[in-house]
C-alpha cells in the first residue's frame, strides 16, 4: 500500500480554489465509475473537494467557477470609513445631509436609504432623545436641600422596616 501524501500540512486547512485543469480529471474519474475515495487518493485532493466538484458538475454540466450570487456592494471600504468618520464627528446629521457630504467628498452617489442601511450595519441606530423634565432653579434648590438633609443617614434610616443581615468585619 502506498501513502498518498507525506506532508500533513499539504492536506490541512483551507487552500486556494482548484484550477480547471485539476477539476477535469475529477470528473473523468467520476465518469469512469471510480469512487470518491479512489479519485481523492489518486489525485491527492481531499474527499470533500472531490465530492463538491462532482456535486456542482451534475446540475450545471461544467466545472467552471460560477459568478457569486447577489448584487455587488455599492459602498467601498473607503466610503464606509468616510461614513463612520462623518457620523462620529456629529451624531445629529440626517441621512440626506450625510449622503450629500459623501457625494462631495468621495464622489459616491448614494441614496439616504442606503446611508441609513450602512449606518445600521455599522451599529449606529437612530434613537429619539429621552424627554427630561426641565429643572428650574426652584426645583434644583429643593433637590439640593433634600440631599443635604439626608447626607448623614444610616442604611436603616434609608430602608425602614427592612431586615438587614449583620456583617462583621
Amino acid at each position: 500500500m502506498q501513502i498518498a501524501s507525506t506532508n500533513i500540512g499539504e492536506r490541512m486547512g483551507r487552500s486556494q480554489e482548484l484550477s480547471d485543469s485539476k477539476r477535469g480529471p475529477v470528473i473523468g474519474g467520476h465518469l469512469c465509475n471510480k469512487s470518491i475515495r479512489d479519485i481523492s487518493w489518486l489525485l491527492n485532493i481531499p474527499r470533500s473537494t472531490v465530492s463538491g466538484i462532482i456535486t456542482k458538475w451534475k446540475p450545471l454540466g461544467t466545472t467552471a467557477t460560477q459568478p457569486p450570487s447577489g448584487r455587488p456592494r455599492h459602498m467601498t471600504g473607503r466610503g464606509q470609513r468616510m461614513l463612520k468618520r462623518t457620523v462620529s464627528r456629529s451624531h445629529q446629521l440626517s441621512a440626506e445631509s450625510i449622503a450629500k457630504d459623501l457625494q462631495t467628498w468621495c464622489g459616491l452617489q448614494m441614496s439616504p436609504t442606503t446611508v441609513h442601511r450602512e449606518l445600521h450595519g455599522m451599529g449606529f441606530h437612530g434613537r429619539a432623545a429621552v424627554s427630561k423634565p426641565s429643572i428650574t432653579k426652584c426645583s434644583a434648590k429643593r433637590r439640593m436641600s433634600w440631599c443635604k438633609a439626608r447626607l448623614h443617614w444610616t442604611l436603616e434610616q434609608y430602608l425602614p422596616g427592612c431586615i438587614l443581615p449583620s456583617v462583621k468585619f
